[in-house]
């Protein structure tokens, strides 16, 4: 079951209320895979589970000012800064998904040629606007902008969502043209068509990892379900949405 909280974090597991329950938080890149596979450990193990999904950047600040959580899944950049603070365990860190940046234009618009790194220059310069997240693949973005030194030329026409907003609902109510998101985030919002990754010259993959929080008491019980979130039987699961193994 998935719960959404007034302020958009959406809360995975909370049907299983119990003192015993483990609680984590992860990025919303995260969310429809974690949601299953959640479920999954639950139906093997009898081990409640409850993870908030948020952006990623507001999931790193929860835990880095210390919010109590057992795990944290985040890209590993994220997870490699909240190691260096003391947050999270470093020995626990785990890989568990990589994810592909993806393009989408609203339900049935007209889809631009998105097939090589010029193509998406032409593209984005020809769009009425474009989205993207303040996550890995919004940093990426912004840095293809720069490289193709049409960051000022597109500045007046790109919005940035807010953290835990997809950039599929922008694109699904037409406030942008043409998103950009990763993957597994893009491919579960209605009303939009997901018309390709980005061709391999400038795709980037995004590792996500998952670490136990030093402000858990049950660390032991959170590294099981990381391995668990990491081996083999959670491959189909991360590929039915979007994502590889790590």
């Amino acid at each position: 079951m998935t719960a959404e909280t007034g302020n958009g974090e959406r809360i995975t597991g909370v049907e299983s209320g119990s003192g015993n329950r483990l609680t984590g938080i992860s990025s919303m890149a995260m969310r429809q895979v974690l949601a299953e596979l959640a479920e999954a450990y639950e139906r093997q193990s009898g081990q409640a589970v409850a993870i908030v999904s948020v952006g990623g950047v507001d999931a790193a600040r929860r835990v880095y000012e210390g919010e109590a959580f057992d795990f944290v899944v985040l890209a590993a950049d994220a997870m490699e800064q909240l190691a260096a603070g003391g947050r999270v365990d470093p020995g626990s860190t785990t890989d568990i998904a990589r994810s592909a940046v993806a393009i989408a234009v609203a339900a049935g618009a007209t889809r631009p040629d998105v097939s090589s790194e010029t193509a998406i220059r032409d593209a984005v310069l020809r769009a009425r606007s474009i989205g993207y997240s303040t996550g890995p693949s919004g940093a990426h973005l912004v840095r293809l902008f720069e490289r193709w030194a049409i960051a000022d030329a597109v500045a007046p026409r790109s919005v940035q969502a807010s953290p835990g907003v997809p950039v599929g609902t922008l694109v699904a109510r037409g406030d942008v043209e043409l998103g950009f998101q990763q993957l597994s985030e893009l491919m579960h919002v209605p009303g939009i068509d997901v018309i390709g990754l980005l061709p391999q010259e400038i795709q980037i993959s995004t590792v996500f990892s998952g670490a136990v929080c030093t402000a858990s008491n049950r660390p032991a019980a959170a590294k099981a379900l990381l391995s668990f979130l990491a081996s083999p039987e959670a491959d189909v699961a991360k590929r039915r949405h979007g994502m590889e193994p790590a």
